[in-house]
Protein backbone atom coordinates (compact mmCIF):
# COMPACT_ATOMS: atom_id res chain seq x y z
CA UNK A 1 0.00 0.00 0.00
CA UNK A 2 0.97 3.48 -1.16
CA UNK A 3 2.05 5.92 1.96
CA UNK A 4 -0.22 8.58 2.27
CA UNK A 5 1.68 11.24 3.50
CA UNK A 6 3.67 10.74 0.14
CA UNK A 7 3.57 14.07 -1.92
CA UNK A 8 2.71 12.21 -5.37
CA UNK A 9 -0.50 10.98 -3.18
CA UNK A 10 -1.29 13.90 -1.69
CA UNK A 11 -0.30 15.84 -5.43
CA UNK A 12 -3.09 13.77 -6.75
CA UNK A 13 -5.66 14.61 -4.09
CA UNK A 14 -5.08 18.04 -4.52
CA UNK A 15 -5.39 17.95 -8.51
CA UNK A 16 -8.56 15.94 -8.09
CA UNK A 17 -10.21 18.11 -5.92
CA UNK A 18 -9.63 21.28 -8.38
CA UNK A 19 -11.65 19.69 -10.54
CA UNK A 20 -14.68 20.79 -8.55
CA UNK A 21 -14.45 24.24 -8.48
CA UNK A 22 -13.84 24.45 -11.82
CA UNK A 23 -17.49 21.91 -12.84
CA UNK A 24 -19.78 25.33 -13.00
CA UNK A 25 -17.70 28.15 -12.68
CA UNK A 26 -15.25 27.94 -15.62
CA UNK A 27 -17.59 28.50 -18.23
CA UNK A 28 -19.25 31.97 -16.28
CA UNK A 29 -17.17 34.50 -18.54
CA UNK A 30 -19.42 32.71 -21.36
CA UNK A 31 -22.62 33.07 -19.89
CA UNK A 32 -23.05 36.45 -22.34
CA UNK A 33 -21.94 34.95 -25.47
CA UNK A 34 -23.66 31.98 -24.95
CA UNK A 35 -27.16 33.53 -24.32
CA UNK A 36 -26.19 35.39 -27.99
CA UNK A 37 -25.48 32.25 -29.89
CA UNK A 38 -28.84 31.44 -28.33
CA UNK A 39 -30.75 34.53 -28.55
CA UNK A 40 -33.87 32.33 -30.77
CA UNK A 41 -34.53 30.13 -27.63
CA UNK A 42 -37.51 31.42 -25.66
CA UNK A 43 -36.45 32.45 -21.93
CA UNK A 44 -32.82 32.19 -22.90
CA UNK A 45 -31.28 34.52 -19.70
CA UNK A 46 -33.12 31.46 -17.53
CA UNK A 47 -31.68 28.76 -19.29
CA UNK A 48 -28.14 30.18 -19.80
CA UNK A 49 -27.60 30.85 -16.40
CA UNK A 50 -28.86 27.29 -15.92
CA UNK A 51 -26.21 25.84 -17.88
CA UNK A 52 -24.02 27.06 -15.53
CA UNK A 53 -25.98 25.37 -12.22
CA UNK A 54 -27.59 22.53 -13.60
CA UNK A 55 -24.13 20.38 -12.71
CA UNK A 56 -25.20 21.65 -8.76
CA UNK A 57 -28.14 20.05 -8.84
CA UNK A 58 -27.17 16.64 -9.73
CA UNK A 59 -24.13 17.27 -7.60
CA UNK A 60 -26.68 17.21 -5.02
CA UNK A 61 -28.53 14.40 -6.06
CA UNK A 62 -25.80 12.04 -6.45
CA UNK A 63 -24.19 12.67 -3.61
CA UNK A 64 -26.17 10.55 -0.74
CA UNK A 65 -25.67 7.83 -3.38
CA UNK A 66 -22.13 8.05 -4.33
CA UNK A 67 -21.35 8.20 -0.05
CA UNK A 68 -23.41 5.14 0.34
CA UNK A 69 -21.58 3.36 -2.24
CA UNK A 70 -18.30 4.57 -0.58
CA UNK A 71 -19.12 3.50 2.35
CA UNK A 72 -19.95 -0.09 1.60
CA UNK A 73 -18.04 -0.88 -1.66
CA UNK A 74 -14.60 1.45 -1.59
CA UNK A 75 -13.82 4.82 -2.51
CA UNK A 76 -10.91 4.15 -5.29
CA UNK A 77 -13.11 2.39 -7.98
CA UNK A 78 -15.99 4.92 -8.03
CA UNK A 79 -13.34 8.05 -8.27
CA UNK A 80 -11.36 6.57 -11.10
CA UNK A 81 -14.89 6.21 -13.53
CA UNK A 82 -15.72 9.79 -11.85
CA UNK A 83 -12.59 11.54 -13.34
CA UNK A 84 -13.46 9.57 -16.70
CA UNK A 85 -16.95 11.10 -16.84
CA UNK A 86 -15.85 14.22 -16.26
CA UNK A 87 -13.70 15.09 -19.01
CA UNK A 88 -16.03 13.63 -21.07
CA UNK A 89 -19.35 15.31 -20.12
CA UNK A 90 -17.93 18.46 -19.78
CA UNK A 91 -15.95 19.04 -23.01
CA UNK A 92 -19.24 17.88 -24.50
CA UNK A 93 -20.26 21.86 -24.67
CA UNK A 94 -17.39 22.24 -27.60
CA UNK A 95 -19.19 20.28 -29.91
CA UNK A 96 -22.92 20.16 -28.93
CA UNK A 97 -25.47 22.79 -30.89
CA UNK A 98 -28.30 22.56 -29.02
CA UNK A 99 -29.16 24.35 -25.16
CA UNK A 100 -30.77 20.92 -24.80
CA UNK A 101 -27.58 18.44 -25.16
CA UNK A 102 -25.45 20.89 -23.82
CA UNK A 103 -27.89 20.93 -20.74
CA UNK A 104 -27.69 16.84 -20.98
CA UNK A 105 -23.74 17.06 -20.90
CA UNK A 106 -23.92 19.27 -17.73
CA UNK A 107 -26.44 17.10 -15.92
CA UNK A 108 -23.54 14.64 -16.47
CA UNK A 109 -20.50 16.08 -15.04
CA UNK A 110 -22.84 17.35 -12.08
CA UNK A 111 -23.39 13.60 -11.34
CA UNK A 112 -19.60 13.21 -12.07
CA UNK A 113 -18.66 15.95 -9.53
CA UNK A 114 -20.77 14.37 -6.79
CA UNK A 115 -18.29 11.20 -7.05
CA UNK A 116 -15.23 13.27 -7.67
CA UNK A 117 -16.15 15.46 -4.50
CA UNK A 118 -17.59 13.51 -1.97
CA UNK A 119 -14.83 10.90 -2.46
CA UNK A 120 -12.08 12.58 -2.66
CA UNK A 121 -12.44 14.22 0.91
CA UNK A 122 -13.46 11.06 2.13
CA UNK A 123 -10.36 9.83 0.93
CA UNK A 124 -8.41 12.67 3.51
CA UNK A 125 -10.35 12.05 6.46
CA UNK A 126 -9.66 7.95 5.70
CA UNK A 127 -5.79 9.58 5.18
CA UNK A 128 -5.06 12.02 7.72
CA UNK A 129 -6.29 12.58 11.47
CA UNK A 130 -6.25 15.70 13.94
CA UNK A 131 -4.24 18.36 13.01
CA UNK A 132 -2.65 16.78 10.10
CA UNK A 133 -6.14 16.40 8.86
CA UNK A 134 -7.59 19.86 9.67
CA UNK A 135 -4.03 20.99 8.08
CA UNK A 136 -4.51 19.20 4.64
CA UNK A 137 -8.38 19.72 4.27
CA UNK A 138 -7.16 23.88 4.76
CA UNK A 139 -4.75 23.27 2.01
CA UNK A 140 -7.48 21.54 -0.15
CA UNK A 141 -9.65 24.56 -0.09
CA UNK A 142 -6.92 26.70 -0.43
CA UNK A 143 -5.80 24.69 -3.77
CA UNK A 144 -9.25 24.57 -5.41
CA UNK A 145 -9.25 28.26 -5.17
CA UNK A 146 -5.88 28.43 -6.90
CA UNK A 147 -7.18 26.03 -9.47
CA UNK A 148 -10.39 28.74 -9.59
CA UNK A 149 -7.77 31.30 -9.88
CA UNK A 150 -6.02 29.65 -13.34
CA UNK A 151 -9.11 27.98 -14.83
CA UNK A 152 -11.73 30.68 -14.49
CA UNK A 153 -8.78 33.10 -15.42
CA UNK A 154 -8.31 30.92 -18.58
CA UNK A 155 -12.07 30.55 -19.39
CA UNK A 156 -12.13 34.04 -19.51
CA UNK A 157 -9.05 34.71 -22.15
CA UNK A 158 -10.86 31.82 -24.43
CA UNK A 159 -14.15 32.98 -24.21
CA UNK A 160 -13.10 36.50 -25.82
CA UNK A 161 -12.07 34.30 -28.58
CA UNK A 162 -15.43 31.83 -28.78
CA UNK A 163 -18.11 30.86 -26.38
CA UNK A 164 -17.14 26.90 -26.95
CA UNK A 165 -13.53 27.23 -26.43
CA UNK A 166 -13.29 26.99 -22.38
CA UNK A 167 -15.67 23.66 -22.60
CA UNK A 168 -12.08 21.85 -23.27
CA UNK A 169 -10.61 23.13 -20.64
CA UNK A 170 -12.53 19.92 -18.94
CA UNK A 171 -10.48 17.46 -20.64
CA UNK A 172 -7.69 18.25 -17.86
CA UNK A 173 -9.26 15.66 -16.03
CA UNK A 174 -7.97 12.91 -18.21
CA UNK A 175 -4.58 13.71 -17.29
CA UNK A 176 -5.23 13.67 -13.57
CA UNK A 177 -6.97 9.76 -14.29
CA UNK A 178 -3.99 7.86 -14.49
CA UNK A 179 -2.71 9.41 -11.10
CA UNK A 180 -6.15 8.00 -9.76
CA UNK A 181 -5.55 5.19 -10.75
CA UNK A 182 -2.11 4.04 -10.13
CA UNK A 183 -1.04 6.78 -7.24
CA UNK A 184 -3.98 6.51 -4.59
CA UNK A 185 -4.32 3.73 -2.18
CA UNK A 186 -7.63 1.84 -1.28
CA UNK A 187 -7.63 2.82 2.62
CA UNK A 188 -8.16 0.12 4.98
CA UNK A 189 -11.53 0.41 6.78
CA UNK A 190 -11.91 -1.07 10.00
CA UNK A 191 -15.46 -1.59 10.68
CA UNK A 192 -15.56 -1.41 14.60
CA UNK A 193 -12.86 0.09 15.39
CA UNK A 194 -11.94 3.56 14.67
CA UNK A 195 -9.60 5.93 16.46
CA UNK A 196 -10.48 8.14 20.21
CA UNK A 197 -10.48 11.02 17.87
CA UNK A 198 -13.37 10.07 15.77
CA UNK A 199 -15.24 7.80 17.83
CA UNK A 200 -18.68 8.29 17.47
CA UNK A 201 -21.87 5.54 17.90
CA UNK A 202 -21.67 4.54 14.01
CA UNK A 203 -25.89 3.28 13.93
CA UNK A 204 -26.99 5.88 11.75
CA UNK A 205 -30.21 6.85 14.37
CA UNK A 206 -27.41 7.57 17.36
CA UNK A 207 -25.43 10.07 14.72
CA UNK A 208 -25.88 13.89 16.19
CA UNK A 209 -28.54 14.70 13.42
CA UNK A 210 -29.17 17.93 15.30
CA UNK A 211 -25.71 19.00 14.46
CA UNK A 212 -25.30 17.82 11.20
CA UNK A 213 -28.64 19.46 9.83
CA UNK A 214 -27.18 22.97 11.50
CA UNK A 215 -24.07 22.45 9.51
CA UNK A 216 -25.99 21.62 5.69
CA UNK A 217 -28.37 24.42 6.24
CA UNK A 218 -25.11 26.82 6.75
CA UNK A 219 -23.45 24.86 3.49
CA UNK A 220 -27.41 25.89 1.99
CA UNK A 221 -27.42 29.38 2.78
CA UNK A 222 -23.50 30.11 2.21
CA UNK A 223 -23.58 28.62 -1.27
CA UNK A 224 -27.04 30.52 -2.13
CA UNK A 225 -24.87 33.51 -1.65
CA UNK A 226 -21.60 32.78 -3.00
CA UNK A 227 -23.21 31.94 -6.39
CA UNK A 228 -23.94 34.97 -6.66
CA UNK A 229 -20.79 35.88 -7.99
CA UNK A 230 -20.44 33.21 -10.70
CA UNK A 231 -24.22 33.80 -12.19
CA UNK A 232 -24.75 37.27 -11.76
CA UNK A 233 -21.40 39.41 -11.65
CA UNK A 234 -20.55 38.92 -15.18
CA UNK A 235 -23.97 40.96 -16.15
CA UNK A 236 -23.48 43.24 -13.16
CA UNK A 237 -20.11 44.11 -14.99
CA UNK A 238 -21.03 44.08 -18.37
CA UNK A 239 -23.98 46.90 -17.17
CA UNK A 240 -21.92 48.68 -15.05
CA UNK A 241 -18.73 49.04 -17.17
CA UNK A 242 -19.09 47.26 -20.24
CA UNK A 243 -16.74 44.43 -18.97
CA UNK A 244 -15.31 42.17 -21.34
CA UNK A 245 -15.75 38.13 -20.55
CA UNK A 246 -11.87 38.03 -19.34
CA UNK A 247 -12.38 40.72 -17.08
CA UNK A 248 -15.66 38.59 -15.52
CA UNK A 249 -13.36 35.88 -15.44
CA UNK A 250 -10.48 37.74 -13.73
CA UNK A 251 -12.65 39.07 -11.30
CA UNK A 252 -14.08 36.21 -10.15
CA UNK A 253 -10.69 34.23 -10.08
CA UNK A 254 -9.79 37.17 -7.83
CA UNK A 255 -12.65 35.67 -5.24
CA UNK A 256 -11.14 32.29 -5.39
CA UNK A 257 -7.33 33.95 -5.04
CA UNK A 258 -8.81 34.98 -1.84
CA UNK A 259 -10.62 31.84 -0.70
CA UNK A 260 -7.50 30.15 -1.22
CA UNK A 261 -5.19 32.74 0.59
CA UNK A 262 -8.16 32.39 3.63
CA UNK A 263 -8.16 28.36 3.18
CA UNK A 264 -4.46 28.29 3.98
CA UNK A 265 -4.55 30.29 7.22
CA UNK A 266 -7.74 27.99 8.20
CA UNK A 267 -5.28 25.82 10.81
CA UNK A 268 -3.76 28.63 12.25
CA UNK A 269 -7.32 29.86 12.89
CA UNK A 270 -8.35 27.05 14.34
CA UNK A 271 -6.13 26.67 16.93
CA UNK A 272 -7.04 29.99 18.40
CA UNK A 273 -10.85 30.25 17.47
CA UNK A 274 -14.00 27.54 18.53
CA UNK A 275 -15.73 26.51 15.13
CA UNK A 276 -18.94 28.77 15.97
CA UNK A 277 -15.98 31.97 16.10
CA UNK A 278 -14.34 31.16 12.44
CA UNK A 279 -18.42 31.15 11.23
CA UNK A 280 -18.56 34.51 12.98
CA UNK A 281 -15.55 35.62 11.41
CA UNK A 282 -16.33 34.44 7.71
CA UNK A 283 -19.89 35.60 7.22
CA UNK A 284 -18.81 38.99 8.82
CA UNK A 285 -16.02 38.94 6.12
CA UNK A 286 -18.85 38.26 3.09
CA UNK A 287 -21.35 40.47 5.10
CA UNK A 288 -18.49 43.39 3.85
CA UNK A 289 -17.72 42.00 0.90
CA UNK A 290 -21.28 41.69 -0.91
CA UNK A 291 -21.97 44.81 0.66
CA UNK A 292 -19.44 46.64 -1.27
CA UNK A 293 -20.34 45.06 -4.22
CA UNK A 294 -23.95 46.51 -3.77
CA UNK A 295 -22.62 50.05 -3.24
CA UNK A 296 -19.21 50.72 -5.55
CA UNK A 297 -19.65 51.64 -8.92
CA UNK A 298 -16.31 51.01 -10.28
CA UNK A 299 -14.71 47.95 -11.30
CA UNK A 300 -11.64 48.36 -9.15
CA UNK A 301 -13.72 48.95 -6.20
CA UNK A 302 -15.74 45.83 -7.10
CA UNK A 303 -12.72 43.78 -6.89
CA UNK A 304 -11.83 45.10 -3.11
CA UNK A 305 -15.56 43.90 -2.20
CA UNK A 306 -14.99 40.69 -3.82
CA UNK A 307 -11.60 40.02 -2.24
CA UNK A 308 -12.90 40.34 1.34
CA UNK A 309 -16.08 38.49 0.19
CA UNK A 310 -13.78 35.55 -0.77
CA UNK A 311 -11.82 35.55 2.55
CA UNK A 312 -15.12 34.85 3.92
CA UNK A 313 -16.19 32.03 1.94
CA UNK A 314 -12.52 30.16 2.03
CA UNK A 315 -12.74 29.81 5.84
CA UNK A 316 -16.32 28.34 5.44
CA UNK A 317 -15.68 24.77 3.12
CA UNK A 318 -12.28 23.46 5.83
CA UNK A 319 -14.64 24.73 8.74
CA UNK A 320 -17.33 22.41 8.01
CA UNK A 321 -15.18 19.22 6.86
CA UNK A 322 -13.13 19.64 9.72
CA UNK A 323 -15.86 19.35 12.28
CA UNK A 324 -17.85 16.84 10.25
CA UNK A 325 -15.21 14.34 9.80
CA UNK A 326 -14.67 14.87 13.57
CA UNK A 327 -17.77 14.53 14.49
CA UNK A 328 -18.61 11.07 13.15
CA UNK A 329 -16.70 7.54 12.56
CA UNK A 330 -14.94 6.24 9.43
CA UNK A 331 -17.85 4.40 8.66
CA UNK A 332 -19.98 6.88 8.28
CA UNK A 333 -18.11 9.47 6.39
CA UNK A 334 -18.73 8.91 3.24
CA UNK A 335 -22.19 9.20 3.80
CA UNK A 336 -21.87 12.92 5.67
CA UNK A 337 -19.73 14.06 3.55
CA UNK A 338 -22.18 13.25 0.90
CA UNK A 339 -24.91 15.02 2.66
CA UNK A 340 -22.63 18.06 2.70
CA UNK A 341 -22.22 18.17 -0.78
CA UNK A 342 -25.43 17.63 -1.35
CA UNK A 343 -26.09 21.05 0.57
CA UNK A 344 -23.87 22.64 -1.28
CA UNK A 345 -24.52 21.82 -4.28
CA UNK A 346 -27.78 22.52 -3.84
CA UNK A 347 -27.43 26.20 -3.01
CA UNK A 348 -25.38 26.23 -5.76
CA UNK A 349 -28.23 25.31 -8.12
CA UNK A 350 -31.17 26.96 -6.02
CA UNK A 351 -29.15 30.11 -5.91
CA UNK A 352 -30.17 32.02 -10.10
CA UNK A 353 -33.61 30.34 -8.91
CA UNK A 354 -33.95 32.80 -6.57
CA UNK A 355 -31.72 35.47 -7.48
CA UNK A 356 -32.78 36.05 -11.38
CA UNK A 357 -36.33 36.91 -10.24
CA UNK A 358 -35.23 39.16 -7.44
CA UNK A 359 -32.54 40.57 -9.61
CA UNK A 360 -35.14 41.53 -12.11
CA UNK A 361 -36.83 43.36 -9.67
CA UNK A 362 -34.71 45.55 -7.37
CA UNK A 363 -31.42 44.95 -9.91
CA UNK A 364 -28.58 42.86 -9.44
CA UNK A 365 -26.49 45.62 -7.15
CA UNK A 366 -29.55 45.79 -4.76
CA UNK A 367 -29.79 41.74 -4.41
CA UNK A 368 -26.04 42.12 -3.23
CA UNK A 369 -26.94 44.29 -0.46
CA UNK A 370 -29.72 41.78 0.53
CA UNK A 371 -27.34 39.02 0.39
CA UNK A 372 -24.67 41.24 2.56
CA UNK A 373 -27.26 41.93 5.04
CA UNK A 374 -28.53 38.14 5.22
CA UNK A 375 -24.36 36.81 6.16
CA UNK A 376 -24.29 40.05 8.54
CA UNK A 377 -27.71 38.73 10.36
CA UNK A 378 -25.87 35.14 10.30
CA UNK A 379 -22.54 36.95 12.29
CA UNK A 380 -24.40 37.99 14.79
CA UNK A 381 -26.12 34.50 15.73
CA UNK A 382 -22.36 32.87 15.38
CA UNK A 383 -21.10 35.78 18.00
CA UNK A 384 -24.43 35.60 20.26
CA UNK A 385 -23.43 31.56 20.53
CA UNK A 386 -19.23 32.69 21.01
CA UNK A 387 -20.71 34.91 23.61
CA UNK A 388 -23.23 33.01 25.38
CA UNK A 389 -20.35 30.24 25.46
CA UNK A 390 -22.54 27.60 24.54
CA UNK A 391 -19.85 25.95 22.45
CA UNK A 392 -21.38 22.65 23.14
CA UNK A 393 -23.93 23.75 20.55
CA UNK A 394 -21.79 23.67 17.44
CA UNK A 395 -23.69 26.15 15.35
Amino acid sequence: MKDPNSLLVKATLLLASTLTVMAGATIAPSLPAIRDHFTEVSNVDYWTRLILTIPALFIAIGAPFVGTFIDRFGRKLLLAFAVLVYGLAGSSGFVLNSIDLILFGRVLLGLSVAGIMTTATTLIADYYTGAARAQFLGLQAAFMGLGGVFFLSLGGVLADFNWRLPFLIYLVAWLILPLVIFVLPEPKRDRDVTSTQDAMPSTPEKLPWGLLIAIYAIALITQIVFYLIPTQLPFYLQQLVKAKAAQSGLAIALTTLATSISALSYPHLKKKFSFNAIYAIAFGLMAIGYSIISLVRSYELILIGLAIGGLGIGLLMPNMNVFLTTIVPAIARGRVLGGLTTSLFLGQFISPILSQPLSQQIGIGTTYGWAGGLMLVMSAIALIIVWRGTENFRF
